[in-house]
């Protein structure tokens, strides 16, 4: 998964489609993202500690992120990697960037 944590990204499928947030967590084990104001779902919580009250609280459900997609100047665009060979504290290493597909610009 070439997702990360702060990435702003677009719905490109399901009930949010067309909505734009940016990525709050990634799980890649099971391939999902949690993105901001995106997937809305209702849960009943028990009072607690930190909640007195308890009751009905709003809060994002993960996508899965087959459902998204890079935003990248705008645009929607998928992502690929570059490897690159450079000079680092005298010793030669293989550096991995991410790359919009679309523009073919290095992300970071």
């Amino acid at each position: 998964m070439k997702l990360k944590t702060g990435d702003t990204v677009k719905v490109i499928s399901g009930k949010d489609k067309g909505k734009e947030g940016k990525i709050l967590s990634v799980d890649r084990k099971n391939s999902k993202v949690l993105v901001e104001g995106v997937n809305m779902v209702t849960k009943h919580t028990k009072p607690s500690a930190a909640n007195q009250q308890g009751g009905i609280v709003h809060q994002e459900a993960a996508l899965h992120a087959a459902k998204v997609m890079y935003v990248h100047k705008g645009k929607p665009t998928r992502l690929g990697v570059k490897v690159v060979q450079e000079e680092r504290n005298g010793r030669t290493k293989n550096v991995r960037y991410r790359v919009a597909k679309s523009t073919g610009e290095v992300i970071d």
